[in-house]
């Protein structure tokens, strides 16, 4: 069963990264350069938080980021959720980059 599960999550994720939309292609390439929390990844991009928090779900369900909560140091509130792009996301990106040329570090 377990490689069975294995060869569903491939085909899966390869289907998700031949999907990306331009949004989430944005959102993994502002990870990538080190926007880490959701309210920094909309700053960053000027995506609202009804298409980064959806997106951020989606991206992280197909392994493309991976999530850990942390307590930052000056913060008295809730743990905040810091983001990553995986090895399986930067090859989406490089995916992307191809489909997106405007993604491209230098070229905005």
């Amino acid at each position: 069963m377990r490689g069975l599960t294995r060869v569903y999550v491939v085909i899966y994720n390869h289907h998700m990264h031949g999907s990306l939309s331009l949004a989430a292609s944005i959102i993994l390439r502002a990870i990538d350069d080190g926007h880490r929390y959701g309210f920094d990844i909309m700053e960053s991009t000027g995506l609202p938080s009804g298409t980064i928090y959806p997106s951020l779900r989606r991206l992280e369900a197909a392994k493309l980021i991976r999530s850990a909560h942390e307590k930052g140091e000056q913060s008295k509130g809730p743990s905040r959720k810091y983001f990553q792009i995986t090895a399986m996301g930067k090859r989406a990106l490089s995916e992307v980059i191809a489909r997106y040329p405007v993604l491209a570090k230098g070229s905005a």
